[in-house]
């Protein structure tokens, strides 16, 4: 299948609106993430038809107002917008916070006179803080007013509902599909805070084979697009799958989001048949393109994490099943002990044959082995073979680490099963970011 990467995001596929505006949700320039002066906070998506639906959402036991709402909306098939704020996460803030989150979706149905059922809601920021409702209105109003399909129009909504992220995360993708043009774009945020464990429904599922993996560990949120034409069961399929091997794939601090959510809309406005899990080349082609949004929007989150200098793509092979490969790759790409070693460019497998010790993975010592290549790359550097050092020279290795970009491949040699998880080191920036400053509480919270 040809598929080309195209300018858009959100409002790339047709019947797609967007808007982002500042309404001063956070208090303007104090806590972590909103020091940046005017930045917008509040985005508004909007299709100009009913869209099917399919959402995926954090498995935290502790999860945010706006989930609570969000989530049964999403499994019911159809919605038509979605409101975000950043600022605010609307988390740990009881019953008003439920209805803080109903009533955001209740003034974006009046002024497009949709069912409040068919709005759904995310919010990302500070914890346990009450939403400050005449200014979210406000901007709701405002955001309506601005809504268009102008290139500018993703970018403010991209901007909008990024917290402590350096930069705006957006992608689009165009492709045939029976004669018929189709696209999907995405906007993603998040820097920290990160290692996202989402289902459909909130629950944890356990690891199966074939990656099917939700995960039991700021706030990812992403928001998807798109004009295909697209059954139900089959579009939460395709979410499923595309989640499991990309934001279910990543860590940045190995902590979970109360309020991790993806949301795609799909209106049909591209006018293919639509597609079912009987057609199965349609299906195909469409699971690959979702599949590339959403890793590309997951690996941006990881090279934008908090105080990253170094992307790391853990893969782990060999392994007696899918669940011992994925709790390998998980302690590896965890270990603060892993992570500070990539942040000094020290290429300490020693580290690493710890984290696997302690991993609840079934391991034999003697038959591991670790190597480092570029990205992609098809030519290792063998630091370790059957649990021994090799004559790879430490300069060589030193060097490979020192990039801001590799591959870690880790050989268990006891199966078939394999795993990659995407990751990022630790650095005094995170530390720095993170630890707050009890002189000024203005900088704590959530």
């Amino acid at each position: 299948m040809k598929m080309k990467e195209i300018p858009g995001s959100v409002i790339a596929p047709q019947g797609f609106l967007a808007a982002g505006v500042f309404c001063d949700i956070k208090r303007l320039g104090t806590g972590k993430g909103s020091n940046k002066g005017k930045k917008r906070d509040l985005a508004l998506i909007l299709s100009e038809v009913p869209a099917v639906v399919a959402g995926m959402f954090t498995t935290s036991q502790v999860c945010a107002a706006p989930v609570k709402v969000s989530m049964p909306r999403a499994s019911k098939g159809t919605a038509q917008a979605i409101v975000v704020n950043s600022g605010n996460a609307n988390a740990c803030t009881a019953a008003q916070g439920i209805r803080d989150a109903r009533e955001m979706t209740d003034v974006v149905a009046k002024l497009f006179r949709i069912s409040a059922e068919d709005v759904l809601v995310a919010s990302t920021g500070r914890i346990g803080v009450t939403l400050p409702m005449a200014n979210v209105k406000r901007g709701i109003r405002d955001a309506a007013a601005l809504l268009n399909t102008f290139k500018e129009n993703a970018d403010h909504a991209a901007e909008a509902i990024m917290t402590s992220d350096t930069r705006p995360k957006q992608v689009a993708v165009e492709f045939k599909l029976g004669g018929k043009t189709v696209r999907i774009g995405g906007i993603c945020k998040g820097a920290g805070m990160i290692q996202p464990g989402m289902s459909p429904t909130g629950a944890r599922p356990a690891a199966v084979p074939g990656g099917k993996y939700q995960g039991l560990h700021a706030t990812m949120l992403c928001f998807i697009t798109t004009d295909a034409a697209i059954e139900s069961k089959a579009l939460k399929l395709a979410l499923n799958e595309a989640v499991a091997n990309s934001f279910n794939r990543i860590t940045v601090d190995g902590d979970m989001s109360t309020n991790d959510t993806v949301i795609v809309l799909a209106n049909g406005m591209a006018g293919n048949a639509s597609i079912t899990a009987g057609r199965r080349s349609d299906l195909a082609a469409f699971q690959a393109a979702l599949n590339h949004v959403c890793l590309e929007l997951a690996k941006m989150i990881v090279r934008d994490g908090e105080g990253v200098t170094r992307f790391v793509t853990v893969k782990v092979s060999g392994a007696k099943t899918f669940a011992d490969a994925d709790a390998a790759a998980r302690a590896v790409a965890n270990s603060s002990l892993v992570k500070t070693s990539w942040f000094g460019g020290d290429p300490n497998w020693g580290r690493i044959l710890g984290a696997l010790g302690y991993s609840a993975a079934n391991i034999l010592e003697e038959k591991i082995d670790v190597a480092y290549s570029a990205p992609a790359g098809k030519q290792l550097l063998f630091a370790l073979k059957k649990g021994q050092p090799t004559k790879t020279s430490f300069k060589a290795l030193c060097k490979m680490v020192a990039q801001k970009e590799f591959d870690l491949h880790i050989q268990l040699n006891l199966g078939k099963g394999s795993a990659v998880m995407y990751a990022s080191d630790l650095t005094e920036e995170y530390v720095d970011f993170n630890k707050g400053d009890v002189s000024d509480p203005s900088s704590l919270g959530g």
